[in-house]
C-alpha cells in the first residue's frame, strides 16, 4: 500500500528539519512527501531543499500567498498545491503539519489499519503537547476525531468527497462527509503525535470568530452550535471564546456564507450530532 504526504509550511524553520527527520525515520517511508513553502519568510525552504537533496522521495514546492494566517483556508489552499503536484499513484493521500514528531511505526500502523478493513477511510492518532516538562494530550477533540495535524485519506474516500474543504471546519467536515457515505474513521490511541506547536497558536484576532462560520458552514443550526461552542471554549479555557463563536455563526448566517456540505449532508450531520450528544447524555 503506498502513501503520499503533503506538508504545508509558513515559516516553519524551528521545526521543519525535526518533522522531516521524523518522516525520514518511519518504518515504511512514504513514496512521496510534497513540502509546500506556503510564502514563507524565514528558512524553511532552504532545509526543505537541504533534505530533498539527502532523499530523492521529497519535493519541494514553493506557493507565494498572504502572509496572514487564518485557519483553514491558507492552509489547505498550500495542499492543494501540493497535491496538484502528484500523480494518481497513491493507495493513501496524507495531509501533514510541519511541526510534528511521528511514532517511528506511524506509517506502518496507519496503513495496517487500511489493509485490515476496507471500509477504513481515514484513520490517524493523537496529538499530544509539552506542558511542564511532560507530553500530555492536547485535549481540544473528542477522541474519535483525528486532528487536522494529521489526516490519511483512502484514495476512494478523498476523491468521493471532492478532496478538502478550503476553509476552517475542513477536519470537520471531512469525517463527517466520510460517515454520511458509509466510511469508518479509526483513532489509535497508542499512536501518539509530539505536536511542536499548540494549535491556534499563530492565528490573529481577525480568526476568533472563524470557529462559529464554521460551525454555520457544517450545517450545525444554533442550538448545536451552542453546546458544541461552550464546550469547545471550555476545553480551551477560554469561556469567553464563546461569544465569539456565537457572533460569528450569526453573522454567517447573516451573510448567508456558503456550506461546506450539502444540504442532505447537513441534515445527516444534524442527526448525527444529535445521537452523539444524546449517547453522552444517557451512557
Amino acid at each position: 500500500m503506498k502513501y503520499y504526504v503533503i506538508i504545508p509550511a509558513h515559516n516553519e524553520e524551528a521545526f521543519m528539519g525535526v518533522t522531516l527527520e521524523s518522516l525520514a525515520a518511519q518504518t515504511v517511508l512514504p513514496a512521496k512527501a510534497v513540502v509546500v513553502n506556503d510564502n514563507s519568510t524565514d528558512r524553511t525552504g532552504e532545509i526543505v531543499a537541504e533534505y530533498a537533496a539527502k532523499y530523492p522521495w521529497i519535493s519541494l514546492v514553493n506557493k507565494d500567498s498572504a502572509a496572514v494566517h487564518l485557519p483553514g483556508s491558507k492552509v489547505i489552499q498550500a495542499f492543494n498545491a501540493g497535491y496538484a503536484t502528484v500523480d494518481e499513484g497513491y493507495d493513501i493521500i496524507v495531509k501533514l503539519d510541519a511541526d510534528l514528531i511521528l511514532p517511528a511505526d506511524y506509517f506502518k500502523t496507519v496503513l495496517n489499519a487500511f489493509k485490515a478493513d476496507d471500509t477504513v477511510g481515514m484513520a490517524g492518532g493523537f496529538a499530544y503537547i509539552e506542558k511542564n516538562g511532560e507530553w500530555i494530550l492536547e485535549n481540544l477533540t473528542d477522541k474519535d476525531h483525528i486532528r487536522g495535524a494529521f489526516k490519511a485519506y483512502r484514495k476512494e474516500l478523498f476523491t468521493q468527497m471532492g478532496g478538502l474543504r478550503t476553509a476552517m471546519g475542513w477536519d470537520t467536515a471531512d469525517e463527517l462527509i466520510a460517515k454520511f457515505y458509509g466510511w469508518k474513521v479509526v483513532t489509535i490511541e497508542r499512536l501518539k503525535v509530539k505536536h511542536l506547536k499548540p494549535t491556534g497558536a499563530n492565528y490573529n484576532k481577525a480568526a476568533r470568530y472563524k470557529q462559529g462560520e464554521a460551525f454555520y458552514s457544517l450545517g450545525y443550526g444554533l442550538l448545536i452550535t451552542t453546546i458544541a461552542g461552550a464546550k469547545l471554549a471550555m476545553r480551551k479555557g477560554k469561556p469567553l471564546l464563546f461569544i465569539d463563536y456565537i457572533k460569528g455563526f450569526l453573522q454567517a448566517k447573516n451573510d448567508k456564507k456558503p456550506m461546506l456540505v450539502t444540504p442532505e449532508q447537513a441534515t445527516f450531520i444534524r442527526a448525527y450530532r444529535w445521537k452523539k450528544m444524546k449517547q453522552k447524555v444517557f451512557k
